[in-house]
């Protein structure tokens, strides 16, 4: 039964037991829609998405699979909302959809997947642009941004279902935040934002809610950034990526942990102690 609803989430009726008492009352629910991103006309992807902030995933999108080269190669996006969901009609310039049509592929997405519909291994871990080299960021800085998020998620503070990620100034200050149902489609919200305001996102760093694979490592890569920091794990594949682009990836952190996986020169910590079990 329909509901109310406010942006990127519906109020449904539900029944319960908590603390072993039953309850009946309206409760959020995130949205989740199938938003499918059109080129010139050409269809290009069908993604599950939270419809929020979509004229920056149609960019973010873009930039971050490098079917644009620069905001500027987007000329418009129009929205059309169906039964069946919603369609981004996105306009750009010729010699961008001469690169879609060359390296074309479908990718019937998911909230979970960043590779599907991809059709060799050498579409998967694709050039990155080399990344400054230098920059420093305190440990505290990781901490200080991620504590802010709560402040920033009002989408998760209703639901409790969504992902989040936030471009982060050097001293730690959440300076753009997205949310989506979808990992992937937050860092591509974030990364179209940050592109439409025109920030030069190698200035800071960016922290996620999520573990960090390997799309969302090639993902921030490809905006610049030369931190990511995930409150959960990497993969393997993620490390490896980091390391060859020159990343900096942090994982765990959460209030004054954390574990750095590549790059450490860009954090100042302390340094270890010493194992007592090894001392003279």
């Amino acid at each position: 039964m329909p509901g109310d609803s406010r942006d990127g989430a519906r109020s449904l009726p539900v029944r319960g037991m908590r603390a072993g008492h039953a309850f009946e009352q309206q409760d959020w629910v995130a949205e989740e829609v199938p938003v499918a991103l059109e080129f010139n006309g050409i269809s290009q992807a069908v993604m599950l998405a939270t419809p929020l902030d979509l004229e920056d995933f149609a960019l973010g999108f873009s930039l971050s699979e490098g079917l644009l080269q620069g905001a500027d190669q987007l000329y418009s996006v129009e929205e059309e909302v169906s039964e069946l969901g919603i369609t981004l009609h996105c306009e750009i310039a010729g010699e961008a959809f001469a690169r879609l049509k060359e390296r074309r592929r479908t990718m019937a997405g998911r909230t979970g997947c960043g590779l599907c519909g991809t059709e060799s291994l050498a579409q998967v871990a694709r050039d990155l642009p080399p990344l400054k080299a230098g920059g420093a960021f305190g440990r505290q800085a990781i901490a200080r941004a991620l504590g802010q998020f709560r402040d920033h998620q009002a989408l998760q503070q209703a639901t409790g279902a969504v992902h989040a990620a936030g471009w982060c100034s050097a001293d730690g200050e959440v300076r753009c935040l997205r949310e989506d149902v979808g990992r992937h489609n937050a860092l591509d919200k974030l990364i179209g934002a940050l592109a439409r305001q025109g920030v030069d996102a190698s200035q800071g760093f960016i922290a996620i809610t999520s573990r960090a694979s390997f799309e969302l490592v090639q993902k921030a890569a490809s905006a610049g950034v030369s931190l990511l920091a995930a409150v959960s794990a990497p993969t393997s594949f993620a490390v490896t990526t980091a390391d060859r682009a020159g990343m900096t990836l942090v994982g765990f952190a959460r209030e004054q942990d954390l574990v750095v996986y590549c790059h450490p020169e860009r954090l100042a910590l302390p340094a270890p102690a010493e194992n007592p079990s090894h001392a003279n």
